[in-house]
């Protein structure tokens, strides 16, 4: 029996990697192939696996109608990016190093609100946002993913902020800083990873929500892409080199966002899970 060389086992593994990267981004490829295909070509049987006279149609009708749903997008996320660093970051750095007590109580209770159901939390700010007012706005949106985005932001700096040396916050007491101050200049930049890597899931969160939107903002006249897309299929079905152009108009900024960002978000997610 031959046993296969390292060389070998390396040149199969990177063949199968290959495959099933290639079967798991076909359905992106396909979206891209089906917006480039012209409308009457769009029934033939079989399909196309290439789009053999290409068209950019479906583009100019996103151009044409869909640019305010990906601005309010655009705004929503940003909002939320801010707000949850707002919150989270001063949250986790206190349980990583104030210790306050009953800090290991509120890590459960973060834990535990990551597992309630998007649609049970939709509910409940449709109850609270009809009381006060604040349906159909874009704050309120912000305001809403940004219950998603915080619990994980917590756990994420908590982890990267416990491996901060306690050395480095003592020298910071002694030059005169409080723990403000060394928050402030010491901790978050050196935080960086874990900056990007919150920033990062709390946009795409936001980017991607459709349950908090179309509960919440279902009429108001500014509306996320996710509403356009499915307003779009709603009064557009027939369409679907549009529909198509608007998936792959939608989906450029998380790719971006993820090439450009990948480096810190492996070392984001991963902080915390190795003591010396």
């Amino acid at each position: 029996m031959t046993v296969p060389t390292p060389r070998r086992r390396s040149v199969r593994t990177t063949v199968i990697g290959i495959v099933l990267t290639a079967i798991m981004l076909f359905p992106v490829y396909w979206m891209l192939n089906v917006s480039l295909t012209p409308q009457q070509d769009m029934r033939k049987n079989p399909p196309d696996l290439v789009p053999l006279h290409p068209t950019f149609e479906g583009y100019k009708a996103v151009l044409d109608d869909q640019m305010p749903y990906l601005l309010t997008s655009l705004l929503i996320g940003l909002g939320t990016v801010i707000l949850t660093l707002l919150l989270s970051a001063p949250a986790g750095y206190a349980l990583a190093k104030l210790r306050p007590r009953g800090g290991g109580t509120l890590g459960m209770v973060l834990l535990i609100a990551q597992m309630i159901p998007g649609i049970v939390m939709a509910m409940g700010f449709y109850g609270i946002f009809l009381n006060l007012g604040l349906m159909n706005t874009w704050w309120g949106l912000i305001v809403a993913d940004s219950t998603i985005a915080v619990p994980f932001g917590v756990m994420i700096f908590r982890a990267f902020m416990s491996g901060i040396p306690d050395e480095l916050l003592a020298a910071a007491g002694i030059d005169g800083a409080g723990p403000l101050r060394t928050f402030w200049s010491v901790v978050l930049p050196i935080s960086r990873n874990a900056l990007v890597t919150v920033s990062l899931f709390s946009f795409l969160w936001a980017w991607s929500d459709f349950v908090f939107a179309n509960t919440l903002d279902s009429g108001g006249h500014l509306r996320p892409i996710t509403l356009g897309i499915y307003r779009y299929i709603g009064n557009n079905n027939q369409e679907w080199n549009a529909i198509m152009a608007t998936a792959v108009v939608a989906s450029i900024p998380a790719g971006l966002l993820l090439v450009v960002a990948q480096r810190y978000v492996a070392a984001g997610v991963t902080a915390g899970a190795v003591k010396d």
